[in-house]
């Protein structure tokens, strides 16, 4: 299958098109003043806590006050797996019990505002790689479900072997899938630097701050 990408830019806007087989495939639009902010982290303040919707407001300096769901808060569970929720629908632990109204929180946008509703976040911080995504909280090391069955338990071996003790998870990108040990070891390097900066700048700046801005759709698409 033969595989194209397509890039048109200006200064004002960057397109992006997929394309398969000469037929798009993918088709994304990125404006330089509506730039998106998913992945981008930020040390916010909760301002709101409700306990009937199981949710919380976190101020990160955008127009409107930012979105946090009980879902959405990150425990750790064996494997990487999402948090734990009760057969009756209910969290194990109320969010009233895990934030509280003032509290600074570091958090990652997963859906961009739109309309009235403000962005929505999560606890659970990811950084995107060339090759692999790290997940800083966790200890799970995976592999994209892209690539296939019979070659995974070998690529998960080696990437155990290059994580190492240090901590942290990793999931190996379809695109790492022919990568060489020095250029994942290469990877791995650059994301936890990534993460020593994100925290560093934590301590360090009042909330709401600008913790780490994600790629831009041109420099993404070059990743």
């Amino acid at each position: 299958m033969q595989q194209d990408i397509l890039i048109n830019w200006s200064p004002q806007e960057t397109r992006v098109a997929v394309v398969e087989n000469n037929a798009v495939q993918e088709l994304h639009v990125e404006r330089t003043l509506e730039r998106g902010r998913v992945s981008n982290v930020y040390l916010g303040k909760v301002v709101r806590v409700l306990p009937g919707m199981q949710s919380a407001f976190i101020d990160i300096g955008l127009e409107r006050a930012a979105f946090l769901h009980v879902a959405d808060v990150w425990h750790r569970q064996p494997d990487g797996e999402p948090p734990l929720i009760a057969r009756n629908a209910q969290p194990l632990v109320p969010i009233e019990r895990q934030v509280f109204e003032g509290q600074a929180l570091m958090v990652q946008v997963i859906k961009d505002p739109i309309g009235s509703k403000g962005a929505r976040l999560s606890t659970q911080i990811s950084i995107a790689g060339r090759l692999l995504v790290f997940l800083p909280q966790d200890d799970h090391v995976g592999v994209s479900q892209k690539i296939p069955s019979t070659q995974r338990d070998a690529l998960r071996a080696r990437l155990h072997a290059l994580v190492g003790e240090s901590g942290g998870g990793f999931i190996l990108r379809t695109n790492g899938e022919d990568a060489s040990d020095a250029e994942l070891a290469e990877d791995i390097a650059y994301l936890r630097k990534t993460w020593a900066r994100i925290k560093a700048a934590s301590l360090q700046l009042p909330p709401p701050s600008l913790l780490h801005q994600d790629l831009n759709l041109l420099q993404r698409v070059l990743r």
